[in-house]
């Protein structure tokens, strides 16, 4: 189901708990709602469509990379960009890692580790952010 883009600011900053399998329902609703947007979204948290869980999606090659539970294992090299967000207007200057090294849970719940570099680490760091309730 396409669900509607968060944007309370209250809502956003709090903590994401990890999912469990009872979870996996979010996964659809988040990619029906990053197909939606598709034109101008390359990734989504699940708290910006209203689940409190640990859930992302990326734009990844042809198709969509979900990440449940990721945490950043180790990182390599900073720069600085902007960043633009379904939740919020406008753009924000943040610093980012060039490389980095994700631990996470596949669909069927099997742990992977993965490293991402450039855009797709980019927009993986921009996620998790939100699941911890970073604002960018």
């Amino acid at each position: 189901m396409i669900k509607e883009i968060v944007k309370d600011n209250f809502i956003l900053s709090q903590v994401c708990q990890d999912a469990t399998k009872e979870d996996l329902y979010i996964v659809d609703d988040l990619l029906d709602t990053i197909k939606f947007h598709q034109t101008h979204c390359v990734g989504m948290a699940a708290n910006m469509i209203g689940y409190l869980k640990n859930i992302i999606v990326v734009e990844n090659q042809n198709g969509y990379l979900i990440l449940i539970n990721p945490v950043i294992e180790k990182e390599t090299g900073t720069y600085q960009c902007e960043e633009s967000c379904l939740s919020h207007t406008g753009t924000k200057q943040t610093q980012r890692y060039h490389k980095i090294k994700v631990s996470y849970l596949d669909v069927q719940f099997k742990k992977r580790i993965k490293t991402f570099e450039r855009f797709t680490a980019q927009i993986i760091q921009h996620e998790i952010d939100h699941c911890k309730g970073i604002l960018i």
